[in-house]
C-alpha cells in the first residue's frame, strides 16, 4: 500500500475535512469476528467505521464497491461471496451491495454463460450469480493495455472455446425480489446446494438426482413445473433450477438431509472450492 502514507498525510493537514478508512477488501471477514485490524478487518466494523448503515434487503443499492479481483483467486472469491450474498452475510449485512468489479474474461463468460450450447462453461456458480445478481458487462479491455510485471496468465488448453484475452468490468447488483417465496437467507444453503449437486456434471439427467431427494417422486416436481422428463441438469436455466426449488420446498416427500449427504459425500470424492 505505497498510496497510504501520502493519504494519511493529506488527512493530517485538512483540519478534519479527510477520514482514511482502509483495508484489504479480499481480504474481510476472516472466518472469526472481531478482528479491526487493517488490512483484515470484519465487514461490520469497516461499515460501522463508515457510517453505512444497514437497510431492508428491498430498498435502493446503499453501497457501490469498485475493485480488481486478484488473478489467481477469482473463483475462491466468487464462492465466497455467492454464500454471503445469498445468507445476507458480510458485506451483505447492510442490504444489496453493488459490486463493480474488474476480472477475467473467463470467469465473466463463466458467470454470464447459457445453458445448452455453453454447456462447457454452465456451472453452478453461473446459476447461483444469475439468480442472485443483474449482471451487467460495462467494458472490456484487452490484456495488453495493462502494463502488469506478474505472470502471464495461463492460456486456455488448445481447441478451448473459452478465451481470456480480456479483462472485463462487471456490474453485479443483488435482485431486489430475491427473497420471495421460499427463499431466505435461512433456507437459501439448501438452494445453493441443490445446484451445486444438479450441476456437478452437466450432461445428468436430472429426475435422476431429484429423485434421490424425493423419494422416486422427480416427474411430480418435473410434472409441475412444465419440465421434460428426460431433460439434461446443463440444460435448465436458472429460473427452473428456482422453480424446483420452490416445489421441493413445499414437497412432503422432499429430504433435505439427503441432498446434504450427497454434497458432503462427493465433497470427499471431488476437489470443490466453497
Amino acid at each position: 500500500m505505497n498510496f497510504l502514507p501520502g493519504l494519511q498525510s493529506l488527512e493530517n493537514n485538512l483540519d478534519g475535512q479527510l477520514e482514511v478508512v482502509y483495508c484489504n477488501f479480499f481480504k474481510l471477514d476472516p472466518g472469526y469476528h472481531g478482528w479491526s485490524e487493517p488490512p483484515i478487518m470484519d465487514s461490520v466494523e469497516l461499515f460501522k467505521k463508515l457510517g453505512i448503515s444497514a437497510v431492508p434487503w428491498t430498498a435502493d443499492v446503499p453501497v457501490k464497491i469498485f475493485g480488481i479481483v486478484p488473478q489467481g483467486k477469482e473463483r475462491n472469491l466468487l464462492w465466497k461471496l455467492i454464500y454471503a450474498l445469498y445468507e445476507c452475510r458480510s458485506i451483505y449485512h447492510c442490504g444489496r451491495v453493488e459490486l463493480n468489479m474488474i476480472m477475467s474474461e473467463k470467469e465473466y463468460k463463466v458467470l454470464t454463460a447459457k445453458p445448452g450450447e455453453q454447456m462447457r462453461r454452465y456451472q453452478a456458480l453461473s446459476v447461483l450469480w444469475q439468480t442472485g445478481c443483474e449482471i451487467q458487462l460495462l467494458h472490456m479491455e484487452p490484456r495488453s493495455s495493462f502494463l502488469t510485471n506478474s505472470k502471464t496468465p495461463r492460456l486456455p488448453r488448445p481447441g478451448s472455446q473459452i478465451t481470456n484475452d480480456h479483462l472485463c468490468l462487471v456490474r453485479m447488483t443483488p435482485r431486489r425480489n430475491l427473497f420471495t417465496g421460499a427463499m431466505t437467507d435461512a433456507t437459501s444453503l439448501t438452494f445453493i446446494m441443490m445446484v451445486k449437486q444438479c450441476l456437478i456434471k452437466q450432461k445428468s439427467k436430472l429426475i435422476d438426482i431429484i429423485n434421490t431427494w424425493n423419494l422416486g417422486n422427480g416427474y411430480k416436481v418435473l410434472e409441475q413445473l412444465e419440465i421434460p422428463e428426460n431433460i439434461l441438469t446443463g440444460h435448465l436455466y436458472p429460473e427452473e433450477y428456482r422453480g424446483i426449488f420452490e416445489v421441493l420446498d413445499r414437497s412432503l416427500e422432499f429430504d433435505r438431509s439427503l441432498l446434504f449427504n450427497d454434497v458432503f459425500k462427493n465433497t470427499r470424492n471431488r476437489s470443490f472450492v466453497f
